[in-house]
């Protein structure tokens, strides 16, 4: 059961999804999915994300569409691969405006120091079809994240939101005005000269965080 991949502390907050009509469907359906093909990432690492980056340590909340479709890169953290893999176009585009924002290049792709430091790296939608974007659309996932950002409402100190995406963006309706939003066009090739290269987000999230004395990222 999926379940049994969240941790602890995630769990308790959200365990009242995994009983509920929509996660049982979704949970039959992802059954189905990984026995007949080839989904990512593998079930094990769905709830990467939260694993590493425990409720009360959330400070920023990276959302993105969905995972990686090709074979190797999803990880479990939105927009993230292995140590090792070839970066994606969607990630180099971020690196590049990394780079422009903050003076910092990254040599890798693996962002788990990232989530280390208090950023919730989750995408709308947690599992996809190789080869198939956006396959796992409209099958429940949309509301597990609801749940998710929902919960993260009742945090005790104002989070920073990055919504890349449509996608993402569509979720700001629901996240406490209390709480900073970033947003903006997703860093894909298709849409990232919309608005997306000179955002300069990093900064601002630090900004942010610095405001409400919460400790910068260090990107």
């Amino acid at each position: 059961m999926l379940k049994n991949y969240l941790n602890d502390d995630w769990y308790q907050i959200l365990k009242e999804e995994f009983d509920k009509d929509y996660f049982k469907e979704l949970e039959s359906f992802l059954d189905d999915a990984y026995e007949n093909h080839t989904i990512y990432p593998e079930k094990s690492h769905i709830f990467h994300a939260f694993n590493l980056t425990h409720f009360i340590d959330v400070k920023v909340v990276l959302i993105g569409q969905d995972p990686y479709h090709g074979q190797n890169q999803a990880q479990g953290l939105s927009f993230s691969v292995p140590m090792g893999e070839k970066l994606p176009p969607s990630l180099k585009n971020i690196f590049k405006e990394l780079l422009d924002d903050v003076g910092i290049t990254k040599i890798h792709g693996d962002l788990e120091e990232w989530a280390k430091q208090g950023i919730l790296m989750i995408n709308d939608v947690l599992t996809v079809e190789a080869s198939k974007a956006r396959s796992h659309r409209n099958k429940g996932w949309e509301h597990f994240t609801k749940a998710v950002i929902e919960s993260l409402n009742d945090s005790d100190h104002p989070i920073v939101y990055i919504l890349w995406g449509n996608d993402a963006i569509k979720k700001e309706k629901i996240i406490d005005k209390k709480h900073h939003i970033i947003k903006g066009p997703h860093p894909s090739p298709l849409s990232s000269y919309r608005g997306f290269f000179g955002s300069k987000p990093f900064s601002k999230v630090n900004d942010y965080l610095n405001q409400d004395n919460l400790g910068s990222i260090e990107w």
